[in-house]
């Protein structure tokens, strides 16, 4: 969405970019591994989400389930990834929050 496009409708959200500023690889006897994004806390805030909570990570080439950590050491728009698959330094990103409300269609079924 741009800001030519017009307001915010219901249904939709605002939902800037973030910037991924490092990327963490674990290995298999790290103590603390699997899929993890940390951000700001006012960056959480904008998007509702809170620490600890699992959210979906949009990339340009997938998405992925990873738990949230606030993190104020980090620059506004900026967030860390942890063992994100298809992930680049510097590549923009985005963030969402899991729905659990919606049904799906084959849920219907």
């Amino acid at each position: 969405m741009t800001p030519t496009d017009g307001p915010i409708t219901p249904g939709e959200q605002y939902n800037p970019p973030l910037q991924v500023v490092r990327l963490v690889a674990t290995r298999v006897r790290d103590p603390e591994r699997g899929p993890q994004i940390s951000m700001r806390p006012d960056d959480a805030s904008l998007r509702m989400l809170t620490d600890g909570e699992l959210v979906w990570v949009i990339t340009p080439r997938r998405q992925q389930l990873a738990a949230l950590q606030i993190d104020d050491s980090l620059p506004r728009g900026a967030v860390v990834l942890r063992d994100v698959v298809g992930a680049s330094p510097s590549e923009i990103v985005h963030v969402t929050k899991v729905d659990t409300d919606t049904r799906r269609r084959s849920d219907l079924a």
